[in-house]
């Protein structure tokens, strides 16, 4: 080694001393041990300074405001508390372990604290994860009763100050007995007891150690598990979180094998409403929750009441649509001595089409007697309502016939009833009501007479996806929502509120509107902004305008004429199901979007019927009673009537040729054969729909001097129409209605 290469190596290791003798294992030892002393420090200081608070706003619960649009009181919830605070005596050995088992097998042994499980919390909360982390039964009562939910270190320090202090002060049984009796269970029942009733109709002190391992269960999340509303993910949750707590006490040696296995998951019994949510409140005020909890606002938040909700519901509307539909439907129905009366439902959305903001809402007969809302269920198809949605993707995509020709207001269809669609790789053949065939018709002339041939064509020469990109657009939900030629019937899921905010969406001119039902929440912490309800230009005026230059036709000429009142400017759609399981009528005028519709249930609730024979009316139909309500309800609330036009603008009236697609001869016989090599769009059955075309109208295309829209003067204009019966005694009578007019 030469002399250069000596002194590099003694450089080298002069430098790597200096290192070593900076950070020597006793140095960093040393350091160690400090930072635990300061950190110790700063514990110790922290629990000499930080007292056992007073009880929070969880433990002395307020109630929470709801109120009309005006301010004027709506309802409270919460007043009087729905708990009751039982001694821990009264509630049976096993029931207090299945808590235990559940949340924290070694409550009985630990200090009140989990240091891994608040770690792990503390760094849930600092990456962004919120209130996460294993807590304690003392932590989890000391939340409960003394300090908030807010997922803050502040929060979990304190949390974990308090339980130390509690559980040298307190008796397990003590802290036990106030977990139990604060915690917030579902179903709007805090502490045991409250649930207890909520869920088995029982006392606390009746409940077995299988009902008492669900509650237990349920308060990981009360919303998610309650198996009422639980989704099947959910179901699945709580019953395996069910067996986990059993498993956990056979464990713990406070649960026989034997009779561990001998034990079945114990279904709750259906909730019952709280008082004071009869009638439509509760559904206005389960549809403000619902939107509440999309907006931040969970269960637990709004439970601890304080909260004042205002809703955008209108307390002159709100009441004008409850008595238009007493008036208009349910004083006609025999409730008690008609089959077919006991199953018919009523649901309706109307919202305000330049704000989004919804105005009024009728969920069923009564809220304690229906419990589940008719105007935001989803189990239905809007049949064909959904048909300006198909004519709108036309227009907005351009679309051609098969022999190139322009979609627009004129543009013809062969409107023969069984016609095979032409240029899809699904074959389909829908049948008009009556199997009623039309020849050359105009769009305006199918969508007044809710042709189901020429439709089913449109969705072809649009393209069932750009159909349904759509719809999509315009507020429906992307639920059962296929994309074949048979969308035309309005084969999809959707309710009033999902219809409301697509019609309302072509009101406004093609910006999109979004149905809310908040307007306004705060509490004394924390405010919530409400839903936005009017959003992007989704289609273009153009498209958006011409569709409802359309739907005029439909209330002044066609199926939709039971709501002309000419007292205002109206466009709307009229829908009715297969088998009349469903009727709808889809409307708006310029300052004003409603959609009403009945729902064929069975009693029990367990499936849906046809509506055929409602009020001894023949078949049931969208241009019958819901039109009716419709017009009723839109009169009033208007006040008699509006000077309002609608202000449409570029409206498109396209080409006006004749199609040489072929067709199937008017004099074929309606065929129930549906195998999947002919029609595999429909399901089970050929759809027997009946279009939206009032009987006396005649199918054949009139002279060229006569306009195609306007019925024959022998029609009367006050007849609804709907293309089955006019739901009218001694009209009508089959059950074979055709899916989706």
């Amino acid at each position: 080694m030469g002399r250069a290469d000596a002194r590099r190596a003694q450089r080298r290791a002069a430098k790597g001393g200096g290192i070593r003798r900076l950070f020597t294992w006793r140095k960093l030892l040393g350091a160690f041990f400090g930072f635990c002393l300061l950190v110790m420090g700063a514990f110790v200081a922290l629990y000499l300074y930080v007292d056992i608070p007073k009880a929070n706003a969880l433990a002395e619960r307020q109630s929470n405001v709801y109120q009309y649009s005006d301010g004027s009181l709506m309802t409270r919830t919460g007043d009087g508390v729905n708990r009751q605070i039982v001694d821990l005596s009264e509630v049976p050995l096993k029931v207090q372990h299945t808590f235990v088992a559940a949340e924290n097998k070694t409550f009985y042994d630990d200090k009140g604290i989990d240091l891994k499980g608040t770690a792990r919390g503390l760094l849930n909360t600092l990456s962004g994860k919120g209130k996460q982390g294993g807590s304690t039964i003392t932590q989890q009562y000391v939340k409960n009763y003394y300090l908030t939910q807010d997922p803050t270190i502040s929060r979990k320090l304190k949390e974990l100050v308090i339980s130390l202090k509690v559980d040298s002060k307190k008796s397990k049984e003590y802290i036990l007995a106030g977990y139990i009796n604060t915690a917030y269970y579902g179903r709007g029942a805090s502490g045991i007891q409250a649930a207890a009733q909520a869920y088995y109709g029982v006392d606390a002190s009746d409940l077995t150690v299988s009902q008492g391992a669900y509650l237990a269960s349920v308060l990981q999340a009360p919303s998610q598990y309650d198996w009422q509303t639980a989704s099947e993910t959910g179901r699945k949750l709580v019953k395996d979180r069910w067996g986990y707590t059993l498993d956990n006490m056979v464990e713990m040696k406070w649960l026989d094998r034997a009779e561990r296995d001998k034990l079945k998951f114990p279904v709750p019994q259906k909730a019952k409403p709280a008082k004071g949510m009869e009638g439509q409140t509760g559904y206005l005020v389960e549809a403000a929750n619902e939107e509440l909890r999309k907006q931040g606002v969970t269960d637990e938040m709004r439970q601890a009441g304080g909260w004042t909700f205002t809703l955008n519901i209108d307390k002159k509307k709100q009441k004008q649509l409850e008595e238009s539909v007493d008036r208009r439907l349910e004083s006609k129905l025999d409730r008690k001595g008609n089959k077919v009366d006991a199953t018919v439902q009523a649901g309706a959305t109307s919202l305000n089409p330049k704000t989004g903001a919804v105005v009024a809402m009728y969920g069923g007969v009564d809220y304690v007697k229906h419990y589940f809302s008719n105007a935001t269920r989803r189990d239905f198809q809007p049949a064909s309502t959904f048909k300006p949605l198909v004519f709108a993707s036309a227009l907005e995509n351009g679309s051609k016939t098969q022999d190139g020709d322009l979609i627009g207001v004129n543009t013809r269809y062969d409107g023969t009833s069984r016609r095979p669609v032409v240029g899809s790789d699904t074959p389909f053949d829908p049948e008009n009501e009556d199997d009623r065939s039309y020849g050359s018709v105009t769009v305006q002339k199918a969508m007044n007479a809710s042709i189901n041939s020429a439709f089913a064509q449109m969705v072809v020469d649009v393209g069932p996806a750009e159909v349904k990109k759509t719809a999509l657009a315009l507020g429906l939900p992307d639920k059962n929502f296929p994309e074949r030629p048979a969308i035309t019937l309005g084969t999809m899921n959707a309710s009033t509120w999902d219809m409301a905010g697509a019609y309302a969406t072509l009101d406004n001119h093609g910006k999109k509107v979004t149905p809310f039902i908040v307007k306004s929440a705060k509490h004394r912490d924390r405010t919530v902004d409400p839903v936005e309800g009017i959003g992007k230009q989704v289609i273009s005026r153009k498209s958006a305008d011409t569709v409802t230059s359309v739907l005029t036709g439909v209330v002044d000429a066609g199926s939709g004429q039971a709501a002309n009142t000419g007292a205002y400017d109206a466009a709307g759609k009229t829908g009715t199901s297969e088998n009349n399981k469903s009727a709808w009528f889809a409307a708006y005028t310029p300052e004003l979007t409603t959609v009403v519709a009945l729902f064929g249930e069975s009693p029990d609730g367990g499936k849906q019927v046809s509506l055929t024979g409602t009020a001894n009316s023949g078949r049931a139909n969208g241009g019958g009673f819901p039109a009716e309500i419709w017009a009723d309800y839109t009169l009033g609330a208007l006040g008699g009537g509006s000077t309002a036009r609608f202000d449409l603008e570029d409206v498109e009236r396209g080409q006006a040729t004749v199609p040489n697609s072929p067709t199937a001869p008017p004099s074929q016989s309606a065929s129930t054969d549906t195998t999947p090599s002919k029609s595999p769009d429909v399901p089970s059955q050929q759809p027997t729909q009946s279009p939206d075309v009032p009987p006396s109208q005649s199918p054949e295309v009139p002279p060229p001097s006569q306009s195609p829209e306007v019925p024959p003067p022998s029609q009367s204009p006050e007849q609804p129409g709907d293309g089955l019966d006019n739901g009218r005694p001694g009209q009508g009578g089959g059950n074979n209605a055709v899916a989706g007019q």
